[in-house]
């Protein structure tokens, strides 16, 4: 059962472009399964989470975790009495603009883009759904509704100052409100995203032997759980151990987001879904004492797993590949494929053409980047 301020597909913005409404599924459930169908999404099968996509074939892929966000915020907002599929969609769709080698690619191109308008995943997710997939006849992009663009656009927070130039020119003629807050359903897939990579990133280092088990057990929250699990199993394997444990972290997260969301919605009582978005602060929330301990928990990933020689040896080797790859399309318009040329490539500007290189190596898979490196590395 929804309640007054879920989102209510039926009183939906809209979309940009007209369509006749479905008559079995609603506005939410057809922009999720427009996602769902979508090239980008097919991609991140191949693009990095955390290790790179073809380094194992148990670590979570940037596919993988986006699924794992889904399932947690359809959680939350179910209990919450939100709309669902405006939750999921927006989880599924969170990472869609993300390119090839997860925050590394992204922090390569970003220096790359500096002169030209700099580069933001949030805001590349944003050209790719409303202007990169281009196979409907009637308009570029997946024409999704307004209410979930903003979440795609906002879901971690209001956006002042200087935006990325992707939400710069689609804000000016569809205005997604950046400066407030987004629904509570694009604040419940925040959190969501969250604690799944808190979670699996854990799994993953562990998998990967950067860090054992015991190395965990005394850590915030952590140390709970651990007992827990040692009080009700005996002489369990490290790797059952670690899951149990891993398990009851993964709930303890959810189930606090879900009591301090709770209380502030009471006390809020918004009436409509707009009450949320005008709130002056997100409503969905972690407690301050989880949030504290999960300050601890990150410190220890970013350590022990992000800046790992070995992960650190591959982020050289991925921001090589970027570094090479921008500046010759730049000097080569001629060699991007089709449709990311044309006979005028070389003259549309530099800051165009930027662009169009940018979204050409975003939408790589992380295997194919490395194939057109090699490739040109040979020229």
């Amino acid at each position: 059962m929804s309640s007054l301020y879920s989102s209510n597909p039926k009183e939906s913005r809209g979309r940009l472009f007209f369509e006749e409404e479905s008559a079995f599924r609603s506005a939410f459930q057809r922009d999720r399964d427009r996602i769902i169908h979508s090239s980008a999404f097919r991609r991140l099968k191949h693009k990095t989470q955390v290790f790179i996509e073809h380094e194992g074939d148990y670590f979570r892929t940037r596919l993988t975790h986006s699924i794992e966000v889904a399932q947690v915020a359809r959680t939350i907002a179910s209990v919450l009495r939100l709309n669902s599929a405006l939750t999921e969609t927006v989880a599924l769709a969170h990472d869609l603009g993300h390119p090839p080698f997860g925050h590394t690619g992204e922090d390569a191109l970003n220096d790359l883009m500096t002169p030209y308008g700099g580069f933001d995943h949030n805001a590349q997710a944003v050209r790719v759904v409303t202007l990169l997939e281009g196979h409907y006849a009637e308009f570029d992009g997946l024409n999704l509704t307004w209410e979930t663009l903003e979440g795609i656009a906002k879901h971690n927070g209001p956006l002042t100052g200087t935006l990325p130039y992707a939400l710069a020119e689609y804000s000016d003629y569809n205005d997604l409100e950046l400066t407030s807050h987004a629904s509570a359903e694009a604040q419940v897939a925040a959190l969501a995203d969250d604690i799944a990579y808190n979670s699996h990133d854990l799994h993953d280092g562990l998998r990967a032997k950067l860090f054992s088990v015991e190395q965990l057990v005394d850590m915030p929250i952590l140390k709970d759980c651990f007992g827990e699990v040692d009080r009700k199993y005996k002489n369990l394997d490290d790797d059952r151990r670690a899951h149990e444990a891993l398990r009851r972290f993964f709930s303890a997260m959810v189930e606090d987001v879900i009591a301090v969301s709770q209380r502030n919605l009471h006390e809020l009582a918004p009436k409509s879904a707009q009450d949320i978005r005008w709130a002056g602060r997100p409503i969905i929330r972690f407690s301050e004492n989880i949030w504290s301990d999960l300050k601890v928990i990150r410190n220890f990933l970013f350590h022990r797993v992000y800046r790992a020689p070995s992960v650190v040896k591959k982020r050289e080797q991925v921001t090589t590949a970027v570094h090479a790859l921008f500046p010759y399309y730049m000097a080569h318009p001629d060699r991007l494929p089709s449709p990311w040329h044309g006979p005028d490539a070389a003259e549309k500007g530099r800051i165009t053409l930027a662009r169009l290189v940018t979204d050409y190596i975003s939408g790589m898979t992380d295997r194919y980047a490395l194939q057109q490196f090699d490739e040109i590395s040979k020229e």
